[in-house]
């Protein structure tokens, strides 16, 4: 069962000239529009499986109607522009992590995640994001970046398909954060200049419809305070990004440049449509989706429950979850098998080209039918790794568990391999199979006082302090709140 390959080529993947939509410019391209257009539906749909997509509707639709405007005011819809430009279909979405991140693929695919729209104040802070992602595509920055790094086969992401491991020395090293790696990848792709350029397009188009574009210098202070916090990585904006710090100087500068060419008012900020936008939103991580709590990990929506290996790291997507050994020479993923019993996705398994089975025996885990597998493969660098997979019958479904690292460390990982597989089991407490998450309420300063007294501290998520709450409403923790000031607080 592959953990994930995302292949963002599409045709030669040759090198050829074509036209820059925002200068009108011919210049060196990895890919074709047509094929930008391809990569991005094709990525699309993995991108969704992996993050999953938020689910409210309401939400998505303030979103898209922001970003539509934006858009119409984007180098994409201008009249000069060439047809098939003009005529691109754009996705707007809203994906369900908590993770501060905003990214855009090739042909017209722009993502932002409920951890940075939470993080933002009014609608023009939302509107300079999308503007900003937008400006990625209109200036094709990843077929540009595509072509200056010859790439011929694309880009692969992360992944360990059994049997022909694509890991290297440390096996777990594309398992780690798995799910964010598309948008990381493609970003941390981008120049410099690439990111200084949609700075300067992303306020352009904002501006152009309409909104106060130099809000966006304050969302940016608070990646700025997050990122000095290191509890959070904000993917987006790190390695070859500007410093979020020169930013707040430099996006008011070019509201200022641009509120000086537009012939229509540009001071919208709409911060009361953003809030009743946002209200309910879920706050932090959604213990629905599972979660970790005294070394086991829960996952209330399917009732069952798994011990985790002292000092392991987990990694929860929507559709599996990695555990990973401190030093990232070992992991395990439990994911979904598409079999439709263990026997059936034991056998799948086994018949993979490249593995060599070593061991398969029929077994019971908790009451529950299963397979385990013992099999060995060889890495693309000729390391050869083991795997022990166990596929449990369980509900609806059957789960596939499956440990990895090199063979000769095998027999170290082994009773940490076995404990976990075999401890899966039905969740049966009450409160674990009833814990629900925090979803932001948003409620008026009722006096005049410092932001802390207005914290309910046995309401907030339990990833989250009183300072990431305070950096979410733009905030320092003890800086005066005036009456009747909206507060984004946890309910």
């Amino acid at each position: 069962m592959p953990v994930l390959v995302l292949l963002l080529a599409v045709g030669t993947g040759c090198v050829s000239t074509g036209t820059n939509p925002v200068s009108g410019n011919t210049r060196a391209y990895g890919y074709s529009w047509q094929e930008e257009v391809t990569m991005g539906q094709k990525a699309d749909k993995q991108i969704q499986s992996q993050y999953g997509v938020y689910d409210d509707e309401e939400l998505q639709e303030y979103v898209d109607g922001v970003a539509q405007e934006v858009l119409a005011e984007s180098h994409m819809r201008r009249p000069d522009t060439p047809e098939r430009f003009r005529n691109t279909e754009f996705e707007f979405r809203v994906l369900d992590s908590p993770i501060i991140n905003a990214f855009a693929l090739p042909g017209g695919y722009v993502y932002v995640t409920r951890g940075l729209v939470a993080h933002l104040n009014n609608e023009a802070q939302l509107a300079m994001v999308l503007g900003h992602e937008i400006g990625h595509v209109a200036a094709r920055h990843a077929s540009q970046q595509a072509a200056r790094q010859k790439f011929t086969q694309g880009l692969l992401l992360s992944g360990a398909v059994a049997g022909q491991v694509a890991f290297g020395g440390n096996v777990a090293e594309n398992v780690m954060g798995l799910g964010g790696q598309a948008a990381q990848l493609l970003s941390l792709s981008y120049s410099r200049d690439n990111e200084r350029e949609s700075d300067r397009l992303g306020v352009e188009y904002a501006v152009r419809a309409g909104y106060d574009g130099a809000e966006g210098a304050a969302f940016f202070e608070s990646l700025e305070r997050v990122r000095e916090q290191g509890g959070q990585s904000i993917p987006t904006w790190q390695s070859t990004h500007p410093d979020p710090g020169a930013r707040q100087q430099t996006i008011p500068e070019l509201a200022q440049t641009w509120r000086k060419k537009v012939d229509r008012p540009a001071t919208t900020i709409d911060q009361d449509a953003y809030y009743n936008a946002l209200e309910g939103t879920v706050l932090g991580k959604n213990p629905r989706q599972g979660f970790v709590e005294e070394g086991v990990f829960y996952q209330p929506e399917l009732a069952f429950r798994f011990s985790i290996p002292s000092r392991w790291d987990v990694q929860n997507q929507p559709q599996q979850v990695a555990l990973v050994q401190p030093d990232q020479s070992a992991y395990m993923i439990f994911t979904f098998s598409d079999a439709e019993t263990p026997d059936a996705a034991a056998r799948k398994f086994a018949g993979q080209d490249g593995l060599s089975v070593l061991d398969r025996q029929s077994t019971s885990v908790n009451g529950n039918d299963a397979r385990r597998v013992l099999a060995e493969g060889k890495t693309q660098q000729g390391q050869v790794v083991r795997l022990l997979t166990y596929f449990i019958a369980y509900g609806d479904n059957v789960y596939q568990f499956q440990g990895t690292t090199s063979a000769d460390r095998y027999d170290a990982y082994r009773p940490d391999f076995e404990r976990t597989m075999t401890s899966f089991a039905r969740l049966t407490d009450s409160e674990k199979l009833n814990r629900q998450p925090a979803r932001i309420a948003i409620q008026a300063a009722d006096r005049e006082g410092a932001f802390r007294s207005f914290v309910d501290t046995d309401a907030l998520p339990s990833d989250m302090t009183e300072e990431d709450l305070a950096i979410i409403n733009q905030l320092d923790v003890d800086q005066v709140v005036a009456p009747d000031r909206p507060l984004k607080l946890p309910n």
